[in-house]
């Protein structure tokens, strides 16, 4: 605990915590309740106040944290404010929390799925047909969903179906004390799945880019959940297989998480990465549709 003299007229004491994570390693500004209002990169010695009322504090209590480094890298240190964008106020119409699983795949079987002739002339022909993929992908999702809905007594939120750009979406997202997890959900009935570092292969057929998207949608998570929110949310992919036969994993370096279905129940455990007040600021942004509605090109943090 350090005490500064406060630019508002009496003396404020800051917290200094360390942060290290994905090559980066930050030490943060933190008032008694554990709200960030500012950071140091202990790379460079780059110092980025969060909130500007504590502009005088978080530069007092970092730079003296710093020099006390046994090798501190100070530069001429870029310092910035960073403002915040703010959500409007959330109206029943952009609360994604109630969002049922599959709730995008639903709207499209609403919207364009077959009528009774359709559906029962594809039958006839053993014909495959686009809504049946529909229709087993939203089997899976509400399988997936129902086991992470189960990890709220947990202290975690769940949201399903998040709507992004080109009519894509996150099938689920996960909060808590564990950290933020974006779940990809592939449903693969009586099929033998195989997981390289970066391909997957169903019944031996072609590599299918499961990892390298899961991979992309964390960042796009990242980018939004970073856009509103002041403090690091480490944003994990999860890959999760439905009605298979077989999981085989074999990646040596594959940076996600994967399991079967039933399998999700391990990430309620996971603490450490976020705090109660974390949690629910994460879930607050998450659940609004708004911030989803253009994915930042860039995050907010200089890093």
């Amino acid at each position: 605990m350090l005490r500064a003299e406060s630019g508002r007229g009496g003396p404020v004491e800051l917290t200094v915590t360390r942060w290290k994570r994905y090559g980066h390693e930050r030490w943060y500004a933190n008032l008694p309740d554990g709200t960030a209002v500012g950071w140091a990169d202990v790379r460079t010695g780059d110092i980025t106040v969060l909130v500007a009322d504590y502009r005088h504090d978080v530069i007092a209590v970092l730079t003296h944290h710093l020099r006390d480094q046994p090798e501190p890298v100070m530069s001429q240190g870029a310092i910035d404010v960073v403002a915040r964008p703010v959500l409007p106020p959330l109206t029943p119409a952009d609360d994604l929390s109630a969002n049922r699983p599959g709730e995008s795949l639903r709207d499209l079987l609403d919207q364009s799925g077959p009528g009774l002739i359709e559906r029962v002339v594809s039958q006839l022909l053993r014909r495959p047909t686009e809504w049946d993929s529909w229709g087993k992908g939203l089997a899976g999702e509400k399988r997936v969903g129902a086991e992470l809905d189960r990890l709220a007594r947990h202290g975690w939120r769940v949201l399903h179906s998040i709507p992004l750009a080109n009519n894509v979406d996150v099938d689920h997202l996960l909060i808590g004390p564990g950290g933020v997890f974006s779940n990809n959900t592939k449903h693969h009935h009586n099929k033998a799945v195989w997981v390289g570092d970066d391909s997957v292969k169903v019944d031996h057929g072609k590599p299918a880019p499961y990892a390298r998207k899961s991979r992309a949608e964390a960042k796009r998570v990242i980018r939004v959940l970073e856009h509103y929110c002041d403090f690091p949310e480490p944003v994990e992919p999860v890959l999760v297989f439905v009605g298979v036969t077989d999981l085989k994993v074999v990646a040596t370096q594959l940076s996600v998480r994967v399991y079967q279905e039933r399998q999700v129940a391990a990430l309620a455990p996971l603490s450490g990465v976020l705090t109660a007040e974390q949690v629910e600021q994460v879930y607050s942004v998450a659940r609004h549709r708004q911030a989803w509605r253009q994915v930042p090109p860039t995050t907010a943090r200089k890093i």
